[in-house]
């Protein structure tokens, strides 16, 4: 599986913006996603999750009830709605692919994008 993030950029804090993680092959809708985000000199974290049939999501505290995960496996994408941005809200935005059920650690994912970078000014 092959994942190329995009949609990041800059917008003022308050403002909101949509990523989109589009995937390549087969085994997609088979696969829970998630988003992950690094800061500068900070650690990869979880952002959020959505497992493979997009029945269940789940989301880092400092996210939670601001962003909005999706998928549609039609189509091969997993989606992230990012609204009431903050400064901290700032990283590169990855998404990530693993067999399996969802899960919060990023060792667990086998497949990485390449990263899209948000910035949100205040």
């Amino acid at each position: 599986v092959q994942l190329q993030a995009s949609g990041g950029g800059l917008v003022q804090a308050g403002g909101s913006l949509s990523l989109s993680c589009a995937a390549s092959g087969r085994t997609f809708s088979k696969k829970s996603m998630g988003w992950f985000r690094q800061a500068p000199r900070k650690e990869r974290e979880f952002v959020a999750a959505i497992s493979w049939n997009g029945g269940s999501t789940y989301y880092a505290d400092s996210v939670k009830g601001r962003f909005t995960i999706s998928r549609d496996n039609a189509k091969n994408t997993v989606y992230l709605q990012m609204n009431s941005l903050k400064p901290e809200d700032t990283a590169v935005y990855y998404c990530a692919a693993r067999r399996g059920i969802v899960n919060f650690r990023t060792d667990e994912y086998d497949y990485w994008g390449q990263g899209t970078l948000v910035t949100v000014s205040s």
